[in-house]
């Protein structure tokens, strides 16, 4: 097959060559071959006939009209659903294979006649004009914590212009984990762009039937610092580009960075956030240059820091338990009956009475748990043994199962009402002196498989005896020598 460089060679040669077989010659081809392309002054691919007619007959000619009227009403119709539709209303007559045909057929349609597609208009960023902030799940990523699933979300922060980006580790899309994240990073980042863009967070926009666009408590967040709120459409991600893309990036470069690091475990939520901090670092420090373009004509921040939580007055129950959020606390006895304050941040609650804090509880994530500790309630329940059998949280009076393991011991000694009084009076030792103490004594009367009482408890207290530790027993060496006696046996001299 003679090739257009060969051609393009012939026709310099017939310049130079007297002889034109010897041109011919030198180039390659035949001299008939030379002459015919001489003769048409054109290279062999200008001389291409364009294939456009067809080399079979068209399965879904008698067919297409049909199809494309169904594609007209419905263009999101699929060629495979199309395809089955045929195959169902016209048994025996198309075969799988004939399914790619269609295909292609459906894709030139879409492309020359069908709907027209949305155009992605690419935007020129101004510095410390705007910056984009979403939640994204991390869940995937198998990070653990000592061993323990850690799922969680990353508050992701992205300047437009610079692409400078950082998060907050937080377990929800509420208003708490918002302001924390926004102010974080506003104050890491030392100033305040013109602009704070979300998609349609239901923790800062209102649905489309309230008369106001965004939620009370995040416009009074942005107020404070001077951002403009803006939100992108419904159903469209692509609004929010920069912080959706840094989003899939930053996923990959954690992914990455763990497989380096060999391990997706951390001794403690300290070490898991002094390595995020770590990678945004390493991920920023390409962007000096637009970064500081950016941070020059930022604006100041105000003087302090607004707090990130929900405030909330409640009184307290008989049970002595408060709801919040759809999840159950207990507060201490004495205050039953009293107007406490309640302030909800994104990973704990504060009990304030009086104007002063007077307790700190973890928040819990999600909807109907429950956060019950045995000391708000032990006083009530040694008056009331009767109530512990059947208490709606009973399972959070056994701090370990260890008192588990003893309170089914005494149920089988005595009666519900005596069991449960007994039990009650261990927990309370507990409660009083030490929580530590009391499951170790249990521990050793559950090894040494003796009656589990208070006063045993309390004795095996007073005397300090040593819990055995895992380093102290000890295992003998298997002797494996009986298996190579067995090999022996079985192979033949």
């Amino acid at each position: 097959m003679v090739t257009d460089q060969q051609v393009r060679r012939l026709f310099k040669l017939t310049q130079t060559e007297r002889n034109f077989g010897i041109a011919a010659m030198k180039a390659g081809m035949d001299e008939k071959t030379a002459r015919k392309y001489r003769r048409k002054g054109k290279l062999p691919s200008e001389l291409v006939r364009e294939h456009t007619w067809r080399t079979r007959e068209d399965s879904f000619e008698d067919v297409w009209d049909g199809i494309k009227s169904m594609l007209e009403i419905n263009p999101g119709l699929e060629a495979r659903t199309l395809f089955e539709d045929l195959q169902q209303r016209l048994p025996g007559r198309f075969t799988d294979g004939q399914l790619r045909t269609l295909q292609r057929r459906i894709k030139q349609w879409r492309a020359t006649e069908g709907p027209p597609k949305e155009v992605f208009f690419a935007q020129t960023h101004k510095p410390g004009e705007l910056c984009q902030s979403d939640f994204t799940h991390m869940n995937k990523l198998g990070i653990t914590i000592n061993s323990i699933p850690f799922d969680h979300m990353i508050y992701h922060f992205v300047l437009t212009y610079s692409n400078w980006e950082t998060g907050t580790v937080c377990f929800s899309e509420s208003f708490e984990s918002l302001s924390q994240g926004l102010q974080n990073a506003l104050w890491e980042l030392g100033g305040v762009p013109v602009k704070h863009q979300t998609d349609c967070l239901t923790t800062a926009v209102n649905k489309a039937t309230h008369p106001e666009e965004f939620t009370r408590r995040y416009k009074d967040l942005v107020d404070y610092y001077g951002v403009i709120p803006c939100r992108t459409n419904p159903d469209s991600p692509h609004e929010n580009g920069d912080v959706e893309q840094r989003n899939y990036r930053f996923k990959k470069a954690v992914d990455q960075t763990l497989m380096l690091r060999g391990s997706r475990d951390f001794n403690d939520r300290a070490e898991y956030d002094y390595f995020l901090s770590k990678l945004f670092a390493q991920l920023n420090a390409g962007r000096k240059k637009r970064f500081l373009e950016e941070q020059a004509i930022l604006r100041r921040l105000p003087n302090r820091r607004i707090d990130s939580c929900k405030k909330q007055n409640i009184k307290v129950g008989p049970s002595s338990t408060i709801r919040v959020n759809h999840n159950a606390y207990s507060v201490d006895s004495r205050l039953i009956g009293e107007s406490i304050q309640i302030r909800l941040y994104m990973e704990r609650l504060e009990i304030w009475y009086g104007q002063k804090k007077i307790d700190t509880l973890p928040r819990q994530r999600g909807e109907g748990k429950h956060k019950i500790n045995y000391r708000h309630l032990i006083d009530s329940l040694i008056r009331k043994p009767g109530a512990f059998e059947n208490y709606r949280y009973r399972d959070a009076m056994f701090p370990t199962s260890r008192f588990r393991i003893a309170y089914d011991h005494l149920k089988k000694r005595y009666s519900a009402q005596s069991a449960a009084a007994r039990y009650l009076d261990i927990l309370n030792l507990a409660a009083k002196e030490s929580e530590m103490a009391v499951d170790n004594a249990l521990r050793i009367l559950i090894n040494k498989n003796k009656d589990i009482c208070k006063e045993q408890v309390r004795q095996f207290m007073q005397s300090k005896t040593s819990v055995f530790k895992a380093e102290d027993i000890h295992i003998p060496e298997v002797d494996l020598t009986c298996y190579d006696r067995l090999l022996e046996e079985m192979i033949p001299c």
